[in-house]
């Protein structure tokens, strides 16, 4: 199949080519005829599979019949609200909107927090046809005035379920509340769970459901690896592991804020250039952090959760769980930063005696055990941190470094 078979124009088809591609993924061929079609979408495959396109390219079909050159603000009202979890998710949902509808008369725009309200304020005042918004700070304009949305026509809650994890859905719900019922609604997200498809119901009239990979399924070109490792230990088992693989780009996350911090210092201080994103740090700091990992510039980029949805990284190699998550489906979206679109990539996974029911809960959502490989210097047990110590010694997780109890060894698990 190819895109020319979807029901594009011919300019929407002429901006996909430029951007390289040339045959839909099982998502995009599956979800583009019904939203087209106007039908409500609730729609889940594998992080990498190319969600964004499979809503944005038919919404800006639909939107053609609105194009127009008028300076009046009037004659750009707000018609498509995209609804992103994370600022960076946010900005790369509206880039793929500028880059597929170059050329159609149509405008954009994205807000979220971290930066100023002023500059949004004015690109809102200017009219934009497609809004892409975080939810909070959404409603600060919505609060202000500064937009309106009762021409919207199109919602969409892009990864949902993480909207869900983060506790947006009321925010989500007063948004919904000041919206046309006779708009056309689309849920993406990476997974299906139980929640979302009870708030598939309360948002979605008679949805369509595209499914194109099993719930929790990651992609079949990833290798994933478990590395059993005492928690003080495994800043150096990290550098030993990027220095004799001979890694480049390795995108590292950690539970918390303070963790990412120390241990991007740490590999700083060793001679491997890192930076930390997370959510105490500014927009602009973050998103320089990430082009500078981008380039190249720095080898390692450590980061929260708040990374695992919405890094647009081109064939990103690897991907590190210095900390294994305590929801097991952010395991998912975090290794799934890599091996997108077809690309090969590494899950390397640095588990402590500490995490063994993290590991459990992972391990029984993917209905599989992660390969084990033993750095025989490095296991549990077999001797004391070198100098200076790593950034987690005598803490995990803000515990003194001995168990309260015996747990279980990894090695074989």
């Amino acid at each position: 199949m190819t895109f020319d078979s979807l029901g594009l124009s011919a300019d929407l088809l002429a901006n996909v080519a430029r951007e390289g591609y040339t045959e839909p993924t099982p998502v995009q061929a599956a979800a583009i005829p019904h939203v087209l079609a106007g039908r409500d979408v609730l729609a889940a495959a594998q992080t990498g599979t190319g969600k964004t396109a499979a809503f944005a390219l038919p919404i800006l079909e639909r939107l053609r019949a609105h194009a127009n050159t008028a300076v009046s603000p009037a004659r750009h009202p707000v018609r498509v609200l995209v609804l992103a979890p994370t600022r960076e998710l946010a900005v790369q949902v509206e880039e793929f909107f500028r880059a597929y509808g170059r050329g159609l008369g149509l405008r954009s725009a994205v807000i979220h927090g971290g930066v100023p309200m002023e500059p949004q304020v004015k690109a809102l005042w200017s009219g934009v046809e497609v809004l892409v918004a975080t939810p909070g700070r959404l409603l600060d304009h919505l609060g202000q005035g500064t937009v309106k949305l009762g021409q919207a026509e199109v919602l969409v809650l892009d990864e949902a379920d993480r909207m869900l994890d983060m506790g947006f859905i009321p925010d989500v719900r007063r948004i919904v509340a000041l919206l046309t019922s006779r708009r056309q609604t689309l849920f993406f997200s990476a997974t299906f769970s139980d929640e979302i498809r009870r708030l598939a119901r309360e948002f979605l009239h008679d949805p369509v459901t595209v499914e194109v990979a099993r719930r929790n399924s990651l992609a079949d070109n990833l290798s994933q690896t478990l590395y059993p490792v005492d928690a003080a230990r495994k800043a150096d088992l990290l550098i030993h592991l990027i220095e004799t693989e001979r890694m480049e780009q390795v995108l590292v996350f950690t539970r918390t804020k303070t963790a990412a911090g120390r241990l991007a210092s740490y590999l700083d201080r060793r001679g491997v250039p890192a930076v930390a994103i997370h959510g105490d740090r500014s927009q602009p700091e973050r998103m320089r952090a990430l082009e500078d990992f981008k380039r190249g510039d720095v080898t390692v980029l450590v980061a929260t959760d708040v990374a695992s949805r919405g890094l647009d990284i081109e064939e990103l190699p690897h991907v590190v769980n210095y900390e294994l998550p305590d929801d097991p489906q952010d395991y998912i979206h975090r290794v799934g930063r890599t091996s997108r679109a077809g690309a090969t990539g590494t899950a390397i996974s640095l588990v402590s005696p500490e995490e063994v029911e993290e590991l459990r809960a992972v391990q029984r959502m993917l209905r599989a055990a992660i390969p084990v490989r033993v750095v025989e210097a490095y296991l549990p047990g077999t001797g004391a941190p070198r100098e200076p110590a790593g950034p987690d010694r005598g803490a995990v997780r803000g515990r003194g470094h001995a168990p309260a109890r015996r747990r279980p060894a990894l090695a074989g698990r």
